[in-house]
């Protein structure tokens, strides 16, 4: 029962953070001998003109560099069969949530060059459409500092949120979360408390809190797959700065809930 459950899991993470838009544009490909690499974003944020040309011009980067990479580590593999397929390169790039003025964006990553299994890798974008770049969460909070209330009080939340969803899916954890081998990654820092989104609000222009996202091997091992935790704003309360006390409030939609875990 246990190893269904980590399946489902792992299932479930896959396919949210691994699936695609419905509708979304091809803006760069590239396919040859060593590499075969695509880079899509979601119609959805054409509605940003500025964001998606960000966005597209990122993926460029990114493929172009993909291709160099696959190409010399190819030719360097040895006795590399003719038959050798090509490495596999996706990035996708989706709207997470709109709340004001700030455009989420979840940033999915697949590899697959001839390991044991492929990999994926989800970063979060928070753009400002109004100062037309992208921004850190920072300003929602009085303070931020590494190893400061806010950050150790966030690391806690996130832990305590992991442990219940590991729990749930049968999943081993310790029964302190600060001791779990796996959740110790979480640390007290902004850039070790995993990829942040704005979660969406029943509440318009609101945001019900933040969500963490957890690609495989970041807080478990692969079989594990993905975690997607949420922390409601009403825990970040004493934390928050006027500012995120204005982006604030509102529950999270059911919606959400049933896209992640």
């Amino acid at each position: 029962m246990r190893n269904i459950k980590l399946l489902l899991g792992m299932g479930i993470g896959a396919l949210f953070l691994s699936g695609l838009p419905a509708v979304a544009e091809v803006t760069t490909s590239i396919k040859n001998k060593t590499a075969e690499i695509t880079i899509k974003v979601d119609d959805s944020l054409k509605a940003y003109p500025k964001l998606f040309e960000n966005l597209a011009a990122e993926g460029k980067v990114w493929a172009a560099k993909a291709d160099a990479e696959a190409e010399v580590e190819l030719k360097e593999l040895p006795k590399r069969p003719v038959s050798t397929s090509p490495w596999s390169y996706e990035r996708s790039y989706n709207l997470r949530s709109a709340v004001g003025p700030y455009i989420g964006v979840l940033r999915q990553d697949y590899t697959n060059t001839g390991g044991a299994h492929p990999n994926r890798y989800t970063d979060t974008i928070l753009w400002d459409r109004d100062a037309g770049k992208r921004i850190s969460i920072r300003p929602l909070f009085n303070e931020t500092e590494d190893g400061g209330p806010t950050m150790t009080a966030l690391a806690k939340l996130v832990r305590a949120a992991l442990a219940q969803e590991k729990k749930r899916r049968d999943a081993p954890v310790a029964s302190d979360p600060a001791k779990d081998e796996w959740l110790r990654s979480v640390k007290p820092w902004l850039l070790k408390l995993g990829p942040i989104s704005l979660a969406p609000s029943t509440e318009r222009d609101k945001s019900s809190g933040l969500s963490f996202h957890f690609s495989p091997y970041m807080v478990g091992p692969y079989v594990e797959g993905d975690y997607v935790v949420f922390v409601p704003w009403t825990d970040l309360k004493p934390y928050l700065s006027a500012q995120g006390t204005a982006l604030f409030g509102g529950t999270r939609p059911a919606s959400d809930k049933d896209q992640q875990p």
